[in-house]
């Protein structure tokens, strides 16, 4: 890229936040593989484990290495910019909307056929239902963040216009709400309560997203991020330690409670206190490259590691020494080489997926954008496979029922073709 070119790029874009991004992308990936413990006992006989979460640490670096209300804040801040940047455009909410579901959607729907195809051919051939069952669910894990996301980022325009005009009482009133549905749901027992989270924790990060993108955090001083980020960890341990939240944060993501609030408030300010340094490191044409190339294939890298993982973890049984006991010293010793490796085969995965992430949204001269109704329609089928499987796991079933509802969602937010005479609306992207 010309140096005139690459300034005007690195001019509109916050690096760091491409970098927090790519960061928490790795770092999932890096948490699942330290979870997937498949290998041989001093017997030869097959061991299957979760070695990470065997660890005596391992509830106190969740309160780290849970970094999904860190994500959602970052997806505020893209969102955010993306939304004002649209409207001055002449673009309207529903162009927003459809432009989220349709890059969230597409990708998805080349992985929900997969393993519809997949999990019927495995079906066909008298697979064990029990371990089909087993490494289905285990691998459709993440999809519950496409749920999540997409709600969030559809509410964008509706609580950018919030943000505006009343940034505290948005932020007080999603973290009140939160709170409310937290306290019944402890004081019913009835855990599907705590699904309306999905809007109200959720909705808070990302606004924390609207708040670092109007400057508020780079506004504080050092010791007020601190001091920030340490009275919101504080603030998380009286509900660990009354019982109401588990001290394993990740145990607290599905449904979201309001310890991801506070950690959301922490981390946020902590990527504000070392702004400056992370802005340094990424003026490197080195680090510019690599946060560039592994984000133009994060969701990618999202969707489809966890798939790669377990197939790894199987391939790797039939190599003479390459499947040590877990969490045996070898084992731990591994993971290194097996994160390269795991990298190595998601981007050759990703080669062939890539038409599917760089969907656009752009409508061209002869077309125009599909109705406001439909985009809603859309959005709603995008949305609805990945609630089932964060609910119910991920089947044959939901497996083909989700390609059918995403390929519906897809078709839906395609541009239409103009008839005669019909007059073109402005092109969105």
């Amino acid at each position: 890229m010309p140096d005139p070119e690459r300034a005007a790029l690195l001019a509109r874009r916050d690096v760091v936040v491409d970098l927090a991004r790519v960061a928490c992308v790795l770092l999932v990936v890096v948490i699942h593989l330290l979870m997937i413990g498949v290998g041989l006992d001093a017997s030869g006989a097959i061991v299957v484990s979760r070695p990470l979460e065997a660890q005596p640490w391992f509830d106190a670096a969740t309160w780290v290495g849970q970094i999904m209300p860190l994500f959602f804040a970052l997806g505020g801040f893209t969102g955010l910019t993306s939304w004002r940047s649209l409207q001055r455009r002449g673009g309207t909410a529903a162009d927003f909307i459809r432009a989220r579901t349709m890059r969230l959607a597409t990708p998805a729907l080349a992985l929900f056929a997969f393993f519809a195809v997949v999990l019927g051919a495995a079906t066909l051939a008298g697979v064990d239902p029990a371990l089909l069952e087993t490494v289905a669910a285990g691998t459709g894990t993440p999809l519950w963040f496409l749920a999540a996301f997409l709600l969030a980022q559809c509410l964008v325009p509706l609580l950018a216009r919030l943000h505006e005009r009343a940034p505290w009482v948005t932020l007080a009133t999603l973290a009140g709400a939160a709170v409310l549905v937290d306290a019944v749901r402890v004081a019913t027992g009835v855990v599907d309560v705590g699904l309306l989270n999905l809007v109200f924790v959720w909705g808070f990060a990302q606004q924390l997203g609207f708040w670092y993108a109007d400057g508020w955090f780079r506004r504080r001083t050092s010791p007020r991020l601190v001091g920030l980020a340490a009275t919101a960890y504080l603030l998380v341990w009286p509900g660990v330690e009354a019982g109401w939240y588990s001290p394993d944060m990740l145990t607290n993501l599905n449904p979201p409670t309001v310890p991801l609030m506070l950690l959301g408030v922490a981390q946020v300010s902590l990527l504000s206190l070392l702004h400056a340094p992370l802005k340094l490191l990424m003026s490197s044409r080195a680090a510019q490259a690599a946060v560039f190339l592994i984000g133009s294939r994060a969701m990618t890298l999202y969707l489809w590691h966890l798939p790669v993982i377990i197939v790894i973890a199987g391939l790797s049984l039939l190599v003479p020494g390459a499947a040590p006991e877990p969490a045996s010293a070898a084992w731990w010793a591994g993971r290194p080489v097996v994160f390269v490796v795991v990298l190595a085969v998601v981007w050759l995965v990703s080669v062939p997926l890539a038409r599917f992430e760089t969907v656009t949204a752009a409508v061209h001269d002869g077309f125009r954008r599909p109705a406001a109704a439909a985009v809603v329609i859309a959005a709603v089928l995008a949305f609805i496979p990945p609630f089932a499987v964060m609910e119910w796991f991920l089947d044959l079933q939901l497996a083909v029922g989700g390609a059918v509802l995403l390929a519906g969602s897809v078709v839906l937010d395609r541009p239409r073709r103009l008839r005669v005479g019909a007059v073109a609306t402005t092109p969105t992207r």
